[in-house]
């Protein structure tokens, strides 16, 4: 009886946590808080679709990340036309030619029985083709980055509607996953997170250095929103009079029409801030919600069955005629594509694509705190690790912050002990997560809500 109550109390635990952060701070910080959460969320179950359902250690989970937010560069940007005319061509062979070499390499490799002679072809093919790309994308790439760099220096995108990128984020970063996965999969699993964690960072390093693409660490701002502007919102006579029907007894106990219309200016400008939260709330929410169902279904099909029989036993899941190999391609590409949709929405909402902000080591370790936390091999406890996890790295500096002034409340305010634990407070974040880690491995090793398995 106490486990089926598990998810209810930890999820009312974590809406008393947001609700007092509403209460105690503000619903501006609340609603921010949330929707970093849902994001959260959504990139811990694409996690927990490859730990809890397979056992893949997938420690490259920030280059999906990045992937996916390159993506809403690429759909919602407009286009820079002279840097398409000036260098497409030439990026468009050499694209080509790498398509072309690969398919050549396959053909090869089925079908020449030699060794030697596969071997010299495949060599053969490949410095002719390097030879070619780089004929053709050294001038292009020169011709994209030398328009107006300040500004653009890339070739833009497609300016689509940036909802359209979630969807494309997640695509990218399977078709990414496909070809990771082939190299890395046939891997012990702590040689398998080495390789997809370096491989992470040389994802992140393309998107860095390659400017004709996203403009590297020169970032690209102004992206487009799918919900509506602050500024638009305020000057709209629909939202003005909502604002002011909902706050109408507030506005009549001003008397003096002088500070009422100050009020009501005020209540406008943070009403538009909070709808536009809201909105993003309600479409992240909408997509958690989907792949939640999805997960599920899938991990009580005859599919997520067999997932976890080789995840268990792998030897005895083989022996009964199950492909490994391809089973841990098929949930790692899906995995890779729902963290990639997380990371075009994070972008999404953040406006701008910053690749500089990716770090693996430090983001990893704290997807990876959330699915364990939260528990791995069940959605929900994916969902839940998410948002507690994630509530406790942004909440963490104001609340070491706090019980760094309530400890040094008795010395003097010039202290240097006291100063300099108040300096060092916000790197307690770090510690904290530490703590919430062992605490759960210590006192419930399954996590918070752990798997169950449905026995038939």
């Amino acid at each position: 009886m106490i486990e089926k109550l598990r998810a209810p109390i930890a999820f009312l635990f974590m809406g008393l946590l947001l609700l007092s952060v509403g209460f105690g701070q503000s619903w501006s910080v609340a609603l921010g808080i949330i929707n970093l959460c849902l994001i959260s969320a959504i990139m811990s179950l694409g996690v927990n679709i490859q730990w809890g359902y397979a056992g893949l250690f997938n420690a490259g989970i920030m280059g999906f990340v990045a992937i996916g937010g390159v993506s809403a560069v690429l759909v919602s940007h407009e286009p820079v036309q002279e840097a398409w005319s000036l260098g497409g061509f030439g990026l468009l062979t050499s694209l080509l030619v790498i398509v072309s070499g690969y398919i050549l390499v396959l053909l090869i490799r089925k079908n020449l029985s030699s060794l030697l002679l596969r071997r010299i072809m495949i060599t053969t093919i490949s410095l002719l083709g390097l030879f070619i790309v780089l004929y053709f994308y050294k001038p292009a790439v020169s011709s994209i980055e030398s328009i107006n760099p300040a500004k653009t220096g890339f070739l833009g995108g497609l300016g689509l509607p940036i909802i359209y990128s979630w969807l494309v984020g997640g695509i990218f970063a399977g078709i990414v996953a496909f070809f990771i996965g082939k190299i890395t999969l046939g891997l012990r699993s702590d040689y398998l997170a080495i390789a997809t964690l370096g491989i992470s960072e040389i994802v992140i390093a393309i998107l860095k250095h390659e400017d004709w693409l996203s403009r590297g660490v020169k970032n690209v701002t102004g992206l487009s929103r799918p919900v509506p502007y602050e500024v638009d919102l305020q000057q709209a006579d629909w939202f003005i009079t909502l604002v002011s029907w909902i706050n109408h007894q507030k506005i009549s106990a001003i008397l003096n029409l002088t500070d009422q219309q100050i009020y009501i200016n005020q209540l406008i400008i943070d009403s538009s801030g909070l709808y536009v939260k809201i909105c993003y709330a309600l479409l992240f929410t909408v997509v958690l919600l989907i792949i939640l169902a999805f997960s599920n279904r899938a991990l009580n099909s005859p599919w997520g069955r067999m997932m976890r029989a080789i995840r268990d036993n792998e030897d005895a899941a083989s022996a009964i005629g199950k492909n490994i190999f391809k089973q841990h391609l098929q949930v790692f590409i899906i995995g890779s594509a729902v963290v990639g949709i997380a990371g075009a929405m994070l972008t999404t909402l953040d406006g701008q694509f910053t690749p500089g902000s990716y770090q693996p080591l430090r983001f990893t370790f704290i997807v990876w705190i959330m699915v364990i936390v939260g528990g791995s091999g069940n959605n929900l406890g994916s969902i839940f690790g998410g948002f507690f996890v994630w509530f406790m790295w942004i909440e963490a500096e104001p609340l070491s912050i706090f019980i760094v002034h309530a400890l040094t409340g008795g010395l003097d305010f010039d202290n240097v002990i006291r100063l300099h634990l108040i300096k060092s407070a916000p790197h307690l974040r770090l510690f904290l997560m530490g703590m919430i880690l062992l605490l759960t491995m210590r006192f419930m090793p399954q996590g918070v809500i752990p798997e169950t398995i449905k026995r038939t």
